[in-house]
């Protein structure tokens, strides 16, 4: 069961966070505008593309992949964005210090067949070790790709870079207040935990790049915009924020216990839910589905006839039930991007909103039978919409709240 007298308890809340995560996620507007600025030192701002690539090559493993998923969704179906997951895994070879390497270390990525001169690579890492994507840069390079890397200064990532003729760009780590106790040693010293705004390190710059070179069509000022919004989200889901005006603890409450299914109308709902998916995996230790409308419908119906669906209990209903742990049970979370305008937009703006289930926003039929098949079955469905006209707006809006609340439930579960 969940303790949520921690979530009202911001003391207790910092003592619990051992890693700064809500730190790092408070912090995530002021690693874009660092993002933008070094970008720009660095050459962005003196690019002069002869025209858009055919495709754009997103190299990368973690937040860095995700970045490349967002940008696809962003980009539209006008350009073709393609992520590059690795492909094959070796035993990293142990540096001269004798600690122990980091299993991505020995990731591997290969191009596709047809890449060549026409197409952008881009490659993103946080750390800057990977062999397999200083192997991929220089494969690129053979074949005459355009090649962009995000990596820390000074890294052999960021070396290779100037040997391939690359773009590049300083990767933005989290800058965490030096009276801040060190980290606490991780489970699995060779899969350690993400920073959770490592996202916006990697994206800030990809999108910088991607206006650049004319994927996109986001408004001249969306990404300084960006940083303004990832702000005013810290100040709402900020610790000492008590959980009835907190949302992302108000979500973290309503998904304890549960198994979420996160479900999603249209692409950038989508994305904001396979991000969620992964941050309650990796912050709250938390298995989620995640898929869009209406396909999901089909493919998470069982869930519904199940063990998990139905709130009756087909033993005996007055057995003894003191000793058992809690059951779980269903909980479905719908994510929409409701775009709005004028008054509407601005009455909005403060960040993803629940709504009700008599809202008089139009539905799709999908989103209709959605809420059918979770009555019919007394699973309980709560739906947050972004009303931001702009998709990128709406998009952090939707993942600036849904990565407090997988921060949130990991350290309430962990305290309990």
């Amino acid at each position: 069961m969940l303790d949520d007298t921690l979530l009202d308890d911001p003391a207790a809340l910092q003592r619990a966070d051992h890693d700064r995560a809500l730190l790092a996620l408070a912090g995530a507007g002021a690693r874009v505008r660092t993002a933008l600025r070094e970008a720009d030192a660095a050459g962005l701002d003196r690019l002069r593309p002869d025209g858009r690539p055919r495709a754009v090559l997103v190299a990368g493993h973690g937040s860095a992949l995700a970045a490349g998923e967002m940008l696809a969704v962003l980009a539209g179906t006008g350009s073709l964005v393609l992520p590059l997951p690795p492909s094959e895994a070796a035993a990293p070879r142990t540096d001269r210090a004798g600690a122990p390497p980091a299993f991505t270390a020995g990731l591997g990525w290969q191009l596709p067949g047809w890449a060549g001169p026409l197409d952008l690579l881009v490659v993103s890492s946080a750390a800057g070790g990977e062999q397999g994507l200083i192997a991929l840069a220089e494969q690129a390079y053979a074949r005459g790709c355009a090649i962009v890397v995000t990596a820390p200064a000074g890294s052999p990532l960021a070396e290779a870079a100037l040997q391939v003729r690359a773009l590049p760009l300083p990767y933005v780590a989290s800058a965490l207040p030096d009276e801040a106790p060190p980290a606490a040693p991780a489970a699995e010293p060779d899969l350690p935990a993400e920073d959770p705004a490592a996202l916006w390190s990697h994206l800030t710059p990809l999108l910088a790049l991607a206006q650049k070179v004319g994927l996109t069509q986001l408004p001249y000022d969306a990404l300084p915009g960006l940083a303004d919004l990832l702000d005013a989200a810290a100040v709402r889901c900020r610790p000492d924020a008590a959980a009835y005006t907190n949302p992302a603890k108000g979500l973290a409450a309503r998904l304890a216990g549960t198994v979420p299914l996160l479900w999603a109308e249209g692409p950038i709902a989508g994305a904001a839910a396979a991000r969620f998916a992964a941050q309650l995996a990796e912050r709250a230790g938390r298995p989620a589905l995640a898929g869009p409308l209406p396909q999901v419908l089909t493919a998470h119906r069982g869930m519904f006839t199940g063990q998990l669906g139905a709130g009756a209990d087909p033993d005996d209903f007055f057995r003894d039930r003191v000793e058992e742990p809690d059951p779980l049970h269903l909980q479905v979370l719908l994510l929409r991007h409701l775009p709005s305008t004028g008054a509407a937009a601005a009455e909005d703006a403060d960040g993803p909103v629940e709504l009700p289930e008599d809202d008089e926003r139009p539905r799709s039929f999908g989103v209709s039978r959605a809420h059918r098949l979770a009555a019919a079955h007394d699973v309980r469905l709560t739906e947050y919409g972004s009303t931001r006209p702009d998709q990128l707006h709406a998009l952090a809006d939707l993942v600036a709240l849904t990565d407090f609340a997988a921060v949130y439930l990991g350290l309430a579960a962990a305290h309990s």
